[in-house]
């Protein structure tokens, strides 16, 4: 007799910096709860997005790229991903199609395959930046990289977030392999993700579009105060968002600002559109910039920016 059981559990994904995690998590849950961008190590804290079936109830936690720590902060990011993948159900392994596997992936690879009890999925995302044969390759390369390091792959898939292919088989066979089990979180949430910490991740967003390469690390952004604007009709509310930005360097300061506040005019009308639907109300938006001299190596400046 078939198992018709509902199944819920935990799956995070994992893998090398910019390996596609917090887009395929927005992918699932089909609503964005993760930023997303193209410089690496955009993620820097564990992101919960939760997939509502009439089977199941997928909790899938979008982790930091796994890197060669050059900071205290990258350290405690690295430690992050460790205890994640040691609690869940189900381990996700992100290996980009378009880039070859290195030696940062067999690191990964070799880490996970301490954790023997639990079911480990390898998934080649990014499917759609190359051809059907480059698929195929890096497909064969992931088998032989579970039998280099002695990892039995639960399930081998290929996906492209994107353009959604496969991300539903992928939801189908990660649901598989959870326990069964009620639902965790109420019908209709879509992640446990508080909402300031949201607010100041689209502020950081929408900063590190278009910023020099080695600016994005040196980038944190904290929520001040969201208060509501008193004297205002219930019919036309606004919020008022006061938020700060974080850099190292007075020399950063100036290029997060550019010309005549020119640059920080645009991050802020980029982000505030976010937070507006992200809350559903009108918002006021006030960043300011400050410096934080070499906040990512300082344990002090560290806590107090929520690391």
């Amino acid at each position: 007799m078939t198992d018709t059981s509902f199944r819920s559990g935990f799956s995070c994904f994992v893998g090398r910096p910019n390996a596609g995690k917090s887009t395929l998590t927005n992918a699932l849950v089909g609503e964005k709860v993760a930023i997303t961008s193209s410089k690496p190590q955009t993620t820097r804290h564990t992101v919960r997005g939760i997939v509502h079936r009439a089977d199941g109830q997928l909790v899938l936690v979008d982790t930091p790229g796994l890197h060669k720590p050059r900071t205290l902060l990258g350290e405690r990011l690295n430690a992050l991903v460790r205890d994640t993948w040691s609690e869940v159900d189900v381990i996700g392994f992100c290996l980009p199609a378009d880039v070859a596997i290195g030696t940062g992936d067999t690191f990964i690879a070799k880490e996970l395959a301490t954790e023997r009890n639990t079911p480990k999925v390898a998934i080649v995302t990014k499917t759609d930046l190359v051809d059907h044969k480059t698929v195929g390759d890096r497909l064969l390369d992931v088998m032989r990289l579970g039998e280099a390091v002695g990892i039995e792959w639960a399930e081998v898939v290929p996906v492209s977030a994107v353009a959604g292919d496969q991300v539903q088989l992928l939801a189908d066979l990660l649901v598989g392999l959870m326990p069964p089990g009620p639902a965790l979180y109420p019908d209709g949430e879509l992640t446990d993700e508080p909402e300031m910490i949201m607010c100041a991740e689209l502020i950081r967003e929408a900063a590190l579009e278009g910023v020099r390469d080695e600016l994005p690390h040196s980038i944190a952004v904290v929520i001040d105060d969201m208060i509501p604007r008193e004297n205002r009709s219930p019919d036309n509310p606004l919020l008022d968002v006061h938020a700060s930005l974080y850099v190292e360097r007075d020399s950063q300061k100036s290029i997060i600002i550019g010309h005549k506040g020119s640059r920080l005019r645009d991050v802020g009308i980029a982000s505030r559109k976010q937070i507006e639907a992200l809350l559903g109300t009108r918002v006021h938006l006030d960043l300011r910039v400050k410096v934080a001299k070499d906040w990512q190596q300082d344990p002090r400046q560290l806590r107090k920016l929520g690391f």
